[in-house]
């Protein structure tokens, strides 16, 4: 039974350190095909700590929603809700610290195969100058997802995999198997100065360079962009653009993103190149 001396009051760190694990819990479980049952789990918690099934349900989409900023999986079921107690914040960083590793868990164990869902584009996130809490904003920096991604070099490459395999297929279902056939991994063969990827075709053979932008986060994480691909990009617009993979680890999804650039993203310099 809850605690109603609890009701409507502040989560104490204990109860958030102990949310907090458990959903790590059930979020590896769902990521490594573990069955696992989350009303159990709920009532266990429950129990342990005093608090209603309401205010569990709720927290468990604070979670949800704090991962999805660290460009982090979060639980089918439990779709991010922002309205954060800032507590939670200190609790998921307390967490991420003891158990770095966590940051890894999503990595998938081999290139998805495509499908032909994957030919669905999803919905481009809509530009904007987002405001996030303070304490959210300093486990974003501590955790950056951009830079996770940017040095994850196997997730790099097993998302240009996809996306070649991606392109053929849609080249193929076009009925341009010709054109399916030139299709190359230019990052792969030629190496990663090209300012792309991925060179593929339009159903006219006009070429489409396709710069290849992956992450196992949700579709608003964000990611670097070299000055040679932006150059490209303002050099060949009709040509150049990025696939923007997301939510790799689990359900591949892609959205394009075509110059001019800023008309999608705000972009903002993050490195400076010194010289004597």
């Amino acid at each position: 039974m809850p605690d109603e001396s609890k009701f409507g009051t502040p989560w104490q760190d204990d109860e958030l350190d102990a949310i907090v694990a458990d959903y790590f819990v059930m979020l590896d479980a769902d990521l490594s095909g573990q069955p696992y049952v989350k009303s159990r789990h709920s009532t266990t918690l429950m129990a342990q700590i005093g608090r209603s099934h309401r205010s569990v349900e709720f927290k468990h989409q604070n979670i949800s929603a704090v991962l999805e900023e660290l460009g982090l999986p979060w639980i089918p079921g439990y779709i991010p809700k922002k309205n954060y107690q800032n507590s939670i914040f200190d609790a998921i960083d307390r967490y991420l610290t003891q158990h770095h590793a966590v940051l890894e868990m999503a990595q998938p164990v081999s290139t998805p195969t495509p499908t032909p869902t994957v030919f669905v584009e999803s919905p481009t996130p809509t530009k904007g100058d987002r405001k996030i809490p303070a304490g959210l904003n300093r486990l974003v920096r501590k955790f950056d997802p951009v830079e996770r991604d940017y040095l994850n070099r196997n997730l790099g490459k097993s998302g240009e995999a996809f996306v070649l395999e991606v392109e053929r297929l849609r080249l193929e279902s076009e009925n341009c198997r010709d054109l399916a056939r030139k299709v190359r991994w230019v990052a792969h063969e030629d190496g990663d100065g090209a300012g792309y990827d991925v060179l593929s075709f339009e159903q006219s053979g006009r070429e489409r360079l396709i710069e290849v932008k992956t992450t196992n986060g949700a579709a608003r994480t964000p990611f670097f962009l070299t000055r040679n691909e932006r150059e490209l990009a303002m050099e060949r617009p009709t040509e150049w653009q990025i696939y923007r993979v997301h939510l790799f680890a689990s359900t591949p999804r892609i959205f394009t993103i075509c110059p001019p650039l800023e008309d999608a993203v705000i972009l903002r310099p993050e490195t400076w190149r010194a010289s004597f």
